[in-house]
Formats: C-alpha cells, structure tokens, sequence
C-alpha cells in the first residue's frame, strides 16, 4: 500500500429539500398540501380543545393572605397550668410564638390534644371548633381583651 492508493471517503450530502434545483416539480416532498410546506408540523389536538375554551376576562388575582401561626391543645397543657390567660404576651413568654413581632399576627389554636383544666383564652386568639369545646367542657373562658 501507497499513499498514492490512500482515497478520502465522500461522506454523503444531506438531502437539502424544497430549494429549488436538482430535485424537481415538488423536490422530494411528495405531491401540494400541507405536509408538503417548508415547517409543516400538524396542530396537535390538545391545541384545538384549548382553542375552544372562552378566555378567562376579568380580574384573578388572590391575594396572598397570612396565615394563621397554628398551636395545638396539647402544647398548651405542657406549657400552661390552672387558670392561665393564654394571650399573644403569655405565649411569647413561654417561647411558643418566637417568631412573630406583631400583635396584629393572627394566632389560631387546634383541638389536637386533650386539656383537662380550666384555661382563659384571650378573644383575640382564634380557635377551632373542636378546641372551643374542649376548652369549654374543661371549665375554660374566652376574656374580652383590650388592644
């Protein structure tokens, strides 16, 4: 063997369709129509179900509104003993509600758990239902708090 035997390989050329030239009447793409068009992607049916969906009008936009800072009964039994006012200052000194600065801060407290003595909730914490009753069979009341 020579280097005058060595020959490249020809790789061979991309077929470049729908210019024109060597290729002919429709230049490889088969006969007219759709398929035949330069970018020609069939709409998806997903596309015409959105299409028949009315458009959305008017003003969506929800707020983002703060939720509540959450305590359960049972902490409350750990925390707190006998005849306790749980109020927002009362919960920040046990070290419940460390977090928030604002009084304005909505603090809600959930029936999960069992209290077995009388607590004074203050009006302004919110409560659930089943802790309401709970509360209430315990001997418990909610105090009108001034801000």
């Amino acid at each position: 063997m020579r280097l005058s035997d060595l020959k490249l390989k020809k790789s061979k050329e991309k077929k470049r369709v729908g210019r024109g030239g060597k290729k002919g009447k429709t230049s490889g793409r088969g006969m007219n129509g759709q398929k035949s068009r330069s970018g020609a992607r069939i709409r998806p049916a997903e596309r015409d179900l959105i299409k028949k969906i009315p458009k959305l009008r008017g003003y969506r936009f929800n707020p983002i509104k703060k939720k509540p800072y959450v305590l359960n009964l049972k902490t409350l039994k750990e925390k707190f003993s006998e005849g306790d006012l749980v109020s927002f200052d009362s919960l920040k000194e046990k070290g419940l509600i460390d977090g928030i600065k604002s009084k304005r801060h909505k603090i809600k407290i959930l029936g999960n758990g069992e209290i077995d003595f009388a607590l004074n909730i203050s009006s302004r914490i919110m409560l659930s239902d089943s802790a309401l009753k709970k509360i209430e069979k315990s001997g418990g009341k909610i105090i009108e708090e001034k801000e």
